[in-house]
């Protein structure tokens, strides 16, 4: 029997690999440290003997199907071409680029209410493609990056200082602080009313007024005011009418109001009597309007002992003083009144 073998019948057609073809890395950027992984798609990726970025290799690689490989991406800087090798070649190459980790400098303004809500803005560089901004451990409630040196957050609510940092797919940032403040709170004016010309040296004692913004009574700014301490601000009170509620505005809040009432200069119409005896112990009463707030009453230059009868009436005892004529006016947290006179009479000379 003829022997059919021949070199020719033994030559058998040999399968060649084919070129392995990239077609994306997801994500294309990460931080100039590496070590975060990387998700390759593609085709021909049976048998894979190198992933490189750039000329480096990838730190490790898992082919997870002919079409899919996760890498760790190496150290590295600027963009690099991504490619893989198999015994079919090298594939073409899709890019990833190297991120600079991102660097804070400064949170303004760096404190507001503990409920949040208050727009800051974070300086610093690196800040491009930024994927979390966060107050401790709290996202913000929304962020804007305006450019690779400046994001607009707004602060989530919150107590304490807290770290704020950003994130990008080159890291995360260094922490500058923003600090959480309690809202003002007022327990007391001193005093709670005065002229409605305004000039009122006012007295604002409470809690957390240190950083005072605004002081106003009703829609009106204070004159001026002085934080004196945290439990403390002097304010000198504007113009106005009525009755008015006044607050103090820091960068924690708005405190509740307290009642500060404008009053009317007291007016006097009449004495009675209009004389009396240069010795003290006279009653004079006094008749007007505007006098229930009486603080004062002086004939001349004397303090008078007073008593408020009504909001139209002071009995005052007048005191001892020369002969003669002397002025008699009133005194109101609303100002000082016009004067009468009241004349003293030298007692009779036998």
């Amino acid at each position: 029997m003829k022997d059919k073998t021949s070199p020719a019948a033994a030559a058998q057609p040999t399968a060649v690999a084919a070129v392995p073809v990239l077609t994306s890395a997801a994500p294309n950027t990460g931080p100039a440290a590496g070590n975060n992984n990387v998700v390759l798609t593609g085709s021909g990726f049976t048998g894979v003997t190198a992933v490189k970025f750039g000329t480096t290799a990838a730190v490790g690689y898992t082919v997870n199907s002919a079409t899919q490989i996760t890498a760790v991406a190496p150290p590295g800087t600027g963009a690099v071409p991504v490619t893989v090798s198999t015994p079919g070649g090298t594939s073409n190459s899709v890019t990833y680029t190297y991120t600079a980790q991102p660097s804070l400098v400064s949170v303004s303004p760096p404190q507001g209410p503990t409920a949040g809500g208050t727009t800051v803005i974070l300086t610093g560089s690196g800040l491009t493609g930024a994927t979390a901004v966060r107050f401790g451990s709290t996202a913000a409630t929304s962020y804007t990056v305006n450019s690779a040196t400046q994001i607009t957050a707004v602060v989530p609510a919150g107590t304490g200082a807290v770290p704020v940092t950003v994130t990008t797919p080159g890291g995360t940032s260094n922490a500058v602080s923003f600090f959480y403040l309690g809202a003002p709170a007022l327990a007391s004016l001193s005093p709670n009313q005065g002229p409605a010309a305004g000039g009122t040296t006012v007295t604002l004692t409470g809690t957390d007024l240190s950083g005072a913004t605004a002081v106003r009574f009703g829609s009106t700014p204070a004159t001026s005011y002085t934080v004196d301490s945290p439990t403390q601000i002097t304010a000198v009170a504007p113009p106005g009418t009525g009755s008015v509620p006044v607050t103090v505005t820091t960068p924690g809040g708005t405190s509740n109001s307290l009642v500060y009432s404008y009053v009317g200069s007291p007016v006097l119409t009449l004495l009675s009597p209009t004389q009396g005896p240069t010795d003290a112990g006279s009653g004079v009463t006094l008749t007007g309007t505007g006098l229930t707030t009486t603080t004062a009453v002086h004939f001349g230059a004397a303090s008078a002992a007073f008593t408020v009868l009504s909001d139209t009436a002071v009995a005052a005892v007048a005191p001892a003083g020369p002969p003669g004529a002397v002025s008699v006016n009133v005194t109101t947290p609303g100002g000082t009144s016009n004067s009468l006179t009241y004349t003293r009479v030298a007692p009779p000379v036998i």
